[in-house]
């Protein structure tokens, strides 16, 4: 897994949310990835990559770390800090809409909150921006994108889950890739490609 390899052991708390993360249920639309963790910015740290899919079109991405400083710090109010980065196409009309950075920005705080996910510290960034191609490339359409920037700090010191937040993490890339929420009671079914190590197993 993308987990710091220099320590020599990963204290259980964090075991603990690495292995929910590593057995979660995902949305169809979503095809998940481990990837390398980031080394430098915490003594521990987890990362997935995702892309949403719909039929056989990539119409999203995104990538989800998860922080772990069992010292804590201030910054956090915290020892855990998810961060995340997710990016979509849009209607090039939408992002000449004032509120579009605001929407943006909303797609994360409800999906935590409508999946009952324990956080406080939300900060980030939302970016929409359009470009149109000139001269050799003139054929090609116009394009926008909007751009998710995010860190939050999830309560999961006291045994609390770390689910809702992969769950509300999801909900945010397929809302921000124009894919609604799932009905109430619907049961996400797990993505086909689950998980895999790659810089071996936490020891």
């Amino acid at each position: 897994m993308g987990v710091n390899q220099e320590k020599p052991s990963a204290p259980d708390g964090f075991r603990r949310v690495v292995a929910e993360l590593r057995s979660a249920s995902w949305r169809p639309e979503l095809q998940i990835e481990e990837i390398p963790a980031p080394q430098r910015i915490a003594p521990f740290a987890a990362a997935l990559t995702a892309d949403v899919v719909a039929g056989d079109e990539e119409i999203g991405s995104g990538r989800l770390v998860l922080l772990h400083d069992p010292a804590g710090n201030a910054a956090w109010g915290g020892t855990f800090r998810l961060v995340t980065f997710a990016r979509a196409e849009v209607d090039p009309e939408m992002v000449t809409d004032p509120l579009l950075r605001s929407v943006g920005w909303s797609w994360l705080i409800e999906a935590l909150t409508n999946h009952g996910a324990a956080f406080h510290s939300p900060s980030g960034t939302v970016t929409s921006v359009s470009s149109e191609s000139f001269g050799g490339m003139a054929e090609e359409p116009p394009r926008a994108e909007v751009e998710i920037r995010a860190s939050w700090t999830p309560e999961v010191e006291d045994l609390e889950p770390l689910t809702p937040h992969l769950q509300a993490w999801g909900e945010m890339l397929c809302t921000t890739a124009g894919q609604p929420p799932l009905p109430e009671g619907v049961v996400p079914i797990p993505s086909r490609r689950t998980p895999q190590g790659r810089n071996g197993r936490l020891r």
